[in-house]
């Protein structure tokens, strides 16, 4: 007996990223410009190894710093945001929305770079998020996130996220002149409700104490919502 996949529906494929801004309790997300290049470059000083992943930087100077955002500014995907903590009201680092497929609904988180004084915030979690709400509340069926293999802090990120890994694939690109092996990770709209629940849950103000400690663990809320373990955090 022939099997198919199950039908959409009256699902239509889901618009483009075009929004300026995106703010939560937290966070800020603006559209990145050359206005936040001086934030940006302040904020990775001293932090090459934010670099270590990624295909491009670290900024020997504020002048290429101005001119890498000048570039990702004009771009529609990426669609690059840079990430405004609205404690310290700084732009701390940036995050993008990329490898968008509105026809096929599969749009991916990617371009992840967090300044010291940014990372393990509420508001970096809050960030990402933002724009996984977006994306489902936009009607895409299936959100990404890949990072190089070798790049544990964003393999455990995923996963506490609530992403399922779904594979690793050998020799899928290279940069700085080395190899990288991919990691999938991704989630689905059926995914959707369970982990909304748990990005609720998780931001509410009283799951967290006077100093900003969590209560309870995000990861622990988002395990049920989550297909399956990444292998690669069990060693």
């Amino acid at each position: 007996m022939k099997q198919f996949g199950a039908a959409l529906g009256d699902w239509q494929p889901p618009k483009a990223p075009d929004f300026e801004t995106l703010s939560g309790r937290y966070v800020a997300l603006e559209r990145l410009e050359t206005r936040h290049a001086h934030g940006l470059f302040r904020a990775y000083a001293g932090a090459d190894q934010l670099f270590d992943y990624l295909p491009y930087g670290p900024f020997s100077s504020e002048v290429s710093c101005i001119r890498w955002v000048g570039e990702r500014a004009e771009e529609q995907d990426p669609y690059m945001f840079a990430v405004r903590d609205l404690d310290s009201d700084s732009a701390g680092g940036v995050m993008a929305l990329m490898r968008i497929d509105t026809a096929n609904g599969v749009i991916e988180l990617g371009h992840i770079n967090l300044g010291p004084d940014l990372q393990g915030t509420r508001a970096a979690s809050e960030a990402m998020m933002l724009l996984i709400s977006w994306a489902f509340d936009a009607g895409y069926r299936r959100f990404e996130w890949k990072c190089d293999s070798l790049n544990i802090p964003s393999r455990r990120a995923a996963q506490r996220l609530g992403l399922s890994y779904e594979g690793t694939f050998r020799q899928a690109t290279h940069y700085k002149g080395r190899n990288r092996d991919t990691a999938w990770f991704a989630a689905t709209d059926q995914d959707w409700p369970g982990l909304q629940a748990a990005y609720e849950a998780w931001l509410r103000p009283e799951n967290f104490e006077a100093d900003g400690q969590q209560i309870e663990r995000l990861s622990d809320l988002t395990r049920l919502a989550r297909f399956g373990s990444d292998p690669a955090l069990a060693r």
